[in-house]
């Protein structure tokens, strides 16, 4: 799987698919714990479907990359998005923030 990505020095933004799913989930969190930066911030504004194999997913990549020196911070405008994310509380567990560069200026 190949996700769009930007490089922002050690921090790599990747913009999730529209699907962070059931059939998604294990191959965006084998993408994201392959990259050579251990620094990752996901945007999910493109993703329309995150259930709870995509929500487990972050966790697992965010203990992934914290066990390498780095850490996971998620990017959100999407009001659905970020519903799901308060209603599982997975906003007290991940990092969130309203742009890229809000999350790029947390790892500084």
């Amino acid at each position: 799987m190949q996700l769009a990505t930007e490089n922002f020095g050690e921090i790599v933004v990747v913009h999730a698919p529209q699907d962070v799913g059931e059939e998604q989930a294990e191959h965006v969190a084998a993408y994201l714990t392959s990259l050579d930066r251990a620094k990752v911030i996901v945007d999910l504004d493109g993703s329309e479907v995150i259930d709870s194999q995509g929500l487990e997913m972050l966790l697992n990549v965010q203990d992934a990359l914290r066990l390498s020196g780095g850490d996971l911070k998620i990017v959100t405008t999407n009001s659905t998005n970020r519903t799901i994310l308060e209603i599982t509380r997975l906003d007290q567990q991940l990092e969130v923030f309203g742009t890229v560069i809000e999350a790029v200026r947390a790892f500084l």
